[in-house]
């Protein structure tokens, strides 16, 4: 657990008056409340952002709007998983267009691809694997969205979960199958497992090798895994999800690309509408209306934020072999919001956060030296509590003493368990 302590400072409250700045829509934007200048001791009244795990039904997707409306200053901040699942599915057509002419390994007229899926009941899981499937033709439609559960074995492309779609390219028509796809899910309950990843491009090899043009995978921790133990040494194309370093790096040896949700940006506005609402400033000051220190995000270019249900959305980038040197350092600060908050405006205050595993390449190795590097500019003091990816009690059993803390930023295990900390905060 990481501890940083920064000097507590006498408290002003921040001009609400701010400049917009370009692509803003300015501070007066009601939908974005703004929060009591007056703290609260009361732990069901601090401010609350649930992160990275939207608040939702594991098996429909629909939102927990009582979580995302559990006080007036509680948001979510994640990523647009739908546009960052087109993007991919997009960035694996376009890739199979530029090399038609090598890509059919074995030259039987059939582009075959393995999916790695990283947990059937999570929103953006689900979202990318549609995405995918939809951008490729094989999706097939189940409650009026394509289906989204795994296909098991298909390499004779009679699944019912997936169907074969053809391409056309420079004349010629390829089938496009999926061969495989399964949840990666460990023994332990543990979900977008890279080891299981490894040990099933292994089993897929053994059984179809060279039938496997296109490896894809719902994020780059298991795509990796997959394209070390495969993939790279076979030439075989992977595509990933998250824009990990070491994914990034590896697409200048073959990783076929990623993509960047952003995590710059979701790291900032994590802390960020804590920040506000510590302040009791408008939500949107440094975010979509400059801030006294001139930060400031650019909305509908960095991030879109729904009313509706309270979150704010960071937009994503594709990194391919065009573009991937500007990415190789993923826990950069991002230039638009790097600037130090006046401490006298924005004084010290003690935050809790978790991550729901602390083995996850993406949040271990991305998102929390982000937000360790945003804590020190935002003036807040940060407790990372690391979980094990396996049990919400693993997590909530060291929320024992909510009262010592002004905040609480939440990633949860599992979508639906939202109950688990506000039955805490609530008591």
């Amino acid at each position: 657990m990481k501890r940083k302590v920064i000097a507590t400072m006498l408290a002003a409250t921040l001009a609400l008056s701010l400049a917009g700045c370009g692509g803003s829509s300015g501070s007066s934007d009601s939908s974005k409340s703004s929060s009591s200048s007056e703290s609260s001791t009361a732990n069901k009244d601090k401010p609350l952002c649930w992160f990275n795990r939207q608040p939702s039904n594991s098996s429909t997707g629909e939102l927990d709007q009582e979580a995302l409306n559990f006080n007036k200053d509680t948001y979510y901040v994640g990523f647009d998983a739908n546009q960052g699942a087109e993007l991919q599915g997009q960035m694996v057509v376009d890739y199979i267009k530029a090399n038609a002419d090598k890509i059919d390994r074995n030259g039987d007229g059939v582009i075959g691809y393995v999916l790695a899926i990283g947990d059937i009941g999570h929103n953006d899981s689900i979202a990318r694997t549609r995405g995918v499937r939809s951008a490729l033709g094989t999706g097939v439609e189940a409650d009026g969205d394509v289906d989204s559960t795994p296909a098991g074995t298909n390499v004779d492309g009679s699944s019912k979960v997936v169907q074969d779609a053809t391409l056309e390219i420079d004349g010629k028509t390829f089938t496009i199958r999926e061969l495989a796809s399964q949840e990666m899910k460990n023994a332990a309950g543990a979900t977008w497992d890279a080891a299981t990843a490894g040990n099933a491009i292994g089993t897929w090899t053994a059984s179809f090798g060279d039938e496997i043009d296109v490896v894809v995978s719902n994020n780059d921790g298991m795509g990796m895994s997959m394209f070390n133990a495969w993939a790279k040494d076979s030439k075989v194309p992977t595509f990933g999800y998250d824009a990990n370093s070491d994914a990034v790096a590896a697409i200048g040896e073959g990783y076929g690309g990623t993509i960047s949700q952003h995590a710059d940006v979701q790291a900032y506005l994590t802390l960020r509408v804590l920040r506000n609402s510590l302040d009791g400033v408008d939500i949107d000051t440094g975010i979509g209306t400059a801030d006294e220190a001139g930060n400031c995000l650019t909305e509908g270019e960095d991030y879109r934020y729904s009313e509706e249900d309270r979150s704010y959305y960071a937009l994503n980038v594709a990194v391919t072999a065009d573009n991937y040197k500007d990415f190789t350092d993923s826990t950069k600060i991002y230039d638009k919001v790097s600037k130090q908050l006046d401490s006298e405006k924005s004084p010290s205050k003690k935050v809790w956060l978790n991550i729901y595993n602390s083995s996850d390449n993406f949040l271990s190795s991305t998102y929390q030296p982000l937000l360790e590097n945003y804590d020190d500019l935002l003036n807040l003091t940060v407790d990372y509590i690391g979980g094990d990816g396996q049990t919400e009690s693993n997590i909530t059993n060291r929320l024992g003493n909510p009262g010592e803390y002004d905040a609480f930023a939440i990633n949860m295990v599992k979508t639906d368990n939202a109950a688990a900390y506000t039955s805490i905060l609530s008591n």
